[in-house]
């Protein structure tokens, strides 16, 4: 699946969800029912037809960051299956690590960081408190060795300003009895 098959094929409710769950994007409907509407006059064929179409809806108005980046950041996202690869990552994870070995991982947007934080903290995906069908706790083979994340200094943001969105979270295997 491509990003094309995806602004050419899915249907707005889709590409709403998409924006929504993978870009954060408050306009996904308006921008999602855009899509449908142009595609059926022509079909996206470059990037810089849906950049176009999506700050003709949503212009600059002075912001720095161009509106289509949540959208693009969604797309990417959801044909790499950047999130499930990174679950099935990190559920080898404490298989790999030898006893006080440690696993450092940098995410570069909030989708990403929740995932690392929250494995890290309780060594599993399911959220007991919020599934009252789960009743037995997983054992949980690391230990967080940063509790908040470790953020770029100023001068490496300077330096490489895609650094600024970056986070850097470690933890450890522990000797399990």
């Amino acid at each position: 699946m491509t990003a094309a098959d995806l602004v050419n094929g899915e249907p707005a409710e889709e590409l709403a969800k998409i924006f929504w769950e993978y870009g954060g994007e408050r306009d996904s409907r308006r921008f999602a029912k855009a899509i449908v509407h142009d595609r059926e006059l022509r079909r996206f064929t470059t990037t810089r037809q849906l950049a176009e179409l999506i700050e003709r809806i949503s212009p600059r108005h002075g912001r720095k960051a161009h509106p289509a980046t949540k959208v693009f950041q969604a797309l990417r996202i959801e044909v790499n299956d950047e999130l499930g690869a990174l679950k099935e990552m990190l559920q080898q994870t404490p298989k790999l690590l030898k006893p006080g070995g440690r696993v450092v991982i940098i995410t570069f947007h909030s989708l990403e960081d929740r995932l690392v934080k929250n494995f890290f903290r309780r060594g599993t995906f399911d959220e007991p408190e919020k599934n009252p069908f789960i009743n037995e706790q997983k054992v949980n083979e690391l230990i967080v060795i940063s509790k908040k994340p470790i953020l770029p200094s100023e001068k490496e943001i300077k330096q490489n300003p895609r650094a600024r969105s970056a986070r850097l979270r470690i933890a450890e295997k522990v000797m399990m009895i």
